[in-house]
């Protein structure tokens, strides 16, 4: 089966960037990363980086128009990734967690809970910064996606 990885590069931590770019040498499939910066990366013909131009949503608008059924998504963007769950996606943030059809209304519906709390000024901080663990996470959760695969 033939996919392909796109990684809202903007926001994705290099360390699970650089899980992804071992893992595409390694089983020859193609990560492509969007954002509307430059985003350094291996010189690979399985990595491509894309820079679409600045604006909101802008990066998340492009990988939701060119990616296809059965492509893998990693973002931690909810709303992106109730898109592409819609579009017949899979969707992995950085941390591991899995989005799918179970449990993205439940996410949309906590990230709007808790923005109206941060702009009610009743909370601030988003989550903590990437350890270790978050790593191992999100490359148990890949590892499990790539054999769904059989990659």
């Amino acid at each position: 089966m033939s996919f392909n990885i796109w990684v809202d590069a903007d926001a994705c931590p290099n360390l699970i960037k650089t899980v992804l770019f071992r893992a595409a040498q390694k089983r020859q499939f193609t990560v492509l990363l969007v954002a509307n910066q430059l985003i350094s990366s291996p010189p690979s013909k399985f990595i491509r980086a894309i820079r679409v131009s600045g604006g909101f949503d802008v990066a998340d608008d492009y990988i939701v128009q060119h990616m296809q059924p059965g492509d893998l998504v990693i973002t931690a963007d909810i709303p992106l990734a109730a898109q592409v769950i819609n579009a017949q996606g899979f969707v992995i943030n950085p941390r591991g967690e899995i989005y799918n059809r179970d449990n993205i209304g439940e996410k949309l519906a906590m990230r709007d809970f808790m923005e109206s709390m941060r702009d009610s000024g009743l909370a601030s901080g988003g989550p903590a910064a990437m350890g270790a663990k978050d790593v191992q996470n999100f490359s148990n959760a890949f590892d499990r996606f790539l054999a769904s695969q059989r990659i």
